[in-house]
């Protein structure tokens, strides 16, 4: 929008030459990391009073942690303070033209949306169980699919009217359309090797990294400032792979596929960082505010959409190391805890209390280590993904 604001008026006279800035990338991702942080900060104490007017408050599962027991109460939803702080960001400087940055926004929105409607049947109807995960998957799947047959693509076209006359190409054609080696899956630490998925394939790999990123985020937050330093972490990673992809020169040098359009994803990364921050400010231990599905669903399928388009599935799968841990203890503790009850009848466990976390916590571990060492493995996580620029 500001982008906008200010062509216009460098039009109208050449002594407001200096209206140029605008159009480096650089500082307009500063600007808006800034904006959301601003936005964050000052909307956050009112939000907190807000929601504590509302009774919005966190209901916690008697099967926890005991250790938990005293943080009933607390206002949740605070997710939405983050949405609000990145959407507004976002708008205000990125691109209005771009593409990539209204998908991203679209899915991220989404999501939340279903996590707003999660978190809110857990406030209003007492239920610490919110949104049944078959009723919460069938949404995310609808619009996991959705980006993902949009994605397809869009990586290859430069403009909505091809995107769509591509797709009918491909519907015309009985569903056999090549695409280009860049929409394929990009191998990190090897030069130019890229395995072609095919349109089916590149559809069900982004469904997965959305939704499966999405609900990885929603099971690491479960400690205060656990999940959002991650995810600025990693966005903020992210925000430089879209960066180089979306340059000619940098792709090219670095041996990146480049995605006209996709560096405008530095703006979004750039206001969630800022706005990560922010709530941090309220989140950090002891909670003053929960951030609920309604912001690590949608922080996660936020970073899952910019991985995917900036084609970097598996940089992503490094980089959020914590949140895939988090997952798989999760999946790995349930099949193990149904598979012993069925052969044995009764049921094993192979961790104290997932998500994994919680089993720290059981073993020790004060909340404040488990957070700061996550904090600290996902710093080293995204070190190593950001050297995937030049180890190739």
């Amino acid at each position: 929008m500001l982008l906008s604001l200010a062509q216009w008026l460098q039009s109208l006279s050449p002594e407001l030459g200096f209206f140029r800035v605008f159009q480096y990338l650089t500082f307009r991702a500063v600007m808006a990391a800034m904006t959301a942080l601003l936005i964050g900060l000052m909307a956050g104490p009112s939000v907190i009073r807000r929601l504590k007017v509302l009774k919005i408050g966190q209901q916690v599962r008697s099967y926890g942690m005991e250790t938990h027991l005293a943080k009933g109460g607390t206002p949740t939803m605070g997710g939405v303070l983050i949405l609000l702080a990145i959407a507004v960001s976002t708008l205000l400087w990125f691109d209005l033209s771009n593409r990539f940055v209204w998908i991203v926004l679209a899915v991220t929105l989404g999501f939340g949306a279903i996590g707003w409607v999660d978190d809110w049947r857990k406030v209003v109807h007492q239920d610490p169980e919110g949104m049944r995960s078959r009723e919460k998957y069938f949404w995310q799947s609808i619009i996991g699919l959705l980006a993902a047959l949009y994605l397809v693509f869009s990586i290859s076209e430069s403009s909505n009217l091809r995107v769509l006359e591509l797709f009918f190409k491909w519907v015309q054609s009985g569903f056999d359309v090549n695409l280009p080696p860049k929409a394929g899956l990009q191998v990190p630490f090897v030069k130019v090797v890229s395995y072609p998925l095919g349109v089916f394939g590149f559809v069900l790999l982004t469904y997965l990294v959305i939704v499966g990123a999405s609900n990885a985020v929603n099971l690491t937050d479960g400690l205060d400032g656990l999940a959002i330093m991650p995810v600025v972490m990693v966005g903020s990673s992210l925000g430089v792979f879209a960066y180089v992809t979306g340059s000619a020169v940098y792709s090219k040098y670095l041996f990146f596929p480049h995605i006209p359009g996709s560096g405008e994803l530095l703006i979004f990364c750039a206001a969630m960082a800022g706005a990560g921050l922010a709530f941090l400010w309220f989140n950090t231990y002891p909670a003053q505010i929960f951030m609920g599905d309604v912001g690590a669903l949608a922080l996660g399928a936020a970073l899952g959409t910019i991985a995917v388009i900036v084609r970097q599935e598996i940089v992503l799968f490094i980089m959020g190391g914590i949140f895939v841990a988090e997952a798989l203890s999760v999946m790995v503790q349930v099949s193990y805890f149904k598979y012993t009850k069925k052969r044995y009848g009764v049921g094993q466990r192979i961790l104290k209390m997932a998500p994994l976390h919680h089993h720290f916590e059981k073993s020790g571990w004060k909340e404040t280590q488990v957070v700061v060492r996550f904090w600290i493995i996902t710093m080293l996580l995204c070190l190593i993904g950001i050297s995937t620029l030049k180890l190739r």
